[in-house]
């Protein structure tokens, strides 16, 4: 049975779900940082997972990649699985921009996270409701 590791509950918002991935978004309003978790049990690796959720894992993440580029206006995405304080598979999907707190270096302990404020909430729920289609559930 899948449960959200206890450190990405507490680090996240609940946004809603793909066909298999739980989307979350970082609360850390420094940058619209985005976690696609896998609804898996005991995964802690990509290659894990059948090769039909591999591929769907990568579905997803590239069009929540290209959806968030436009309309987050990035410069840059970064994307990566790293799992070295988290160990259940999840995917991070961040915007950059050039003007963000931590451009050009990583955004891990740059600076001292940035919580939102319910409007921000609301205004990013809103603009992924425009943008993403019919396979997300908000939740």
């Amino acid at each position: 049975m899948f449960v959200l590791d206890s450190r990405l509950q507490q680090d996240s918002l609940v946004l809603g779900d793909f066909p298999l991935s739980r989307l979350l978004l970082s609360k850390d309003a420094n940058y619209p940082w985005f976690i696609l978790v896998p609804r898996r049990a005991d995964i802690s690796e990509l290659f894990q997972l059948n090769e039909a959720d591999q591929q769907q894992l990568w579905k997803e993440t590239t069009y929540l990649a290209e959806t968030l580029k436009d309309s987050f206006a990035a410069d840059k995405l970064n994307v990566a699985t790293l799992g070295n304080v988290v160990s259940q598979l999840h995917m991070h999907v961040i915007v950059r921009r050039r003007d963000d707190a931590a451009w050009p270096a990583p955004v891990w302990g740059r600076v001292p996270a940035t919580e939102y404020t319910a409007d921000q909430i609301d205004s990013i729920r809103q603009r992924l409701r425009m943008v993403l289609n019919d396979d997300f559930r908000e939740v």
